[in-house]
């Protein structure tokens, strides 16, 4: 590559760079945030679910806690963040899939839904209250006690990516 060229290459990435930072508001982290919110609190999410284990409680929280530390620039705080994220676990099932000729499942799907209460103190436009759900199958020969744990991480963490991406990357 002629060294005219590679000037070219380089002057045209820094162009591109600075056009996407140029905004304030984008973020190689898939944050779309304005520069005045600097904060966020993540109130603990009780189980209401009736059917959840008792660390349910205590997994999603903590998940949800530090996923936006490590996906976004804001400080957590207990309370009173620019915004602000409430809510509880709303359901927790277990319902058979996949049947087989012998009307038996094959597999058992858990699904957990999150009751998600957003609230942006800077621009009351983005608040919302919304259900976010997502569910994970396993095999009718494991147990759920086996599996269970795992499953909720899982879940999990496909529900704060969707919540992140509804709140944080406006998506």
């Amino acid at each position: 590559m002629s060294a005219k060229l590679l000037k070219i290459n380089i002057l045209l990435i820094f162009l591109i760079s600075l056009s996407l930072s140029g905004c304030g508001i984008y973020s190689f982290t898939g944050s779309a945030l304005s520069p005045d919110i600097k904060t966020i609190s993540i109130e603990t999410f009780p189980d209401r679910s009736n059917g959840g284990p008792s660390y349910i409680s205590q997994v999603f929280t903590d998940k949800a806690r530090e996923y936006f530390q490590s996906n976004s620039k804001l400080a957590i705080l207990q309370s009173n963040g620019d915004l602000q994220i409430t809510g509880y676990i709303s359901g927790y099932t277990l319902s058979p899939v996949a049947p087989t000729g012998n009307n038996v499942a094959a597999k058992t799907r858990l699904t957990i839904t999150v009751k998600v209460k957003y609230q942006n103190t800077k621009n009351e436009e983005d608040d919302f209250e919304q259900d976010f759900s997502f569910f994970s199958d396993f095999d009718q020969t494991q147990t759920l006690s086996a599996v269970e744990r795992g499953k909720i991480e899982e879940i999990s963490d496909q529900i704060l990516l969707d919540i992140f991406n509804k709140t944080v990357a406006n998506w």
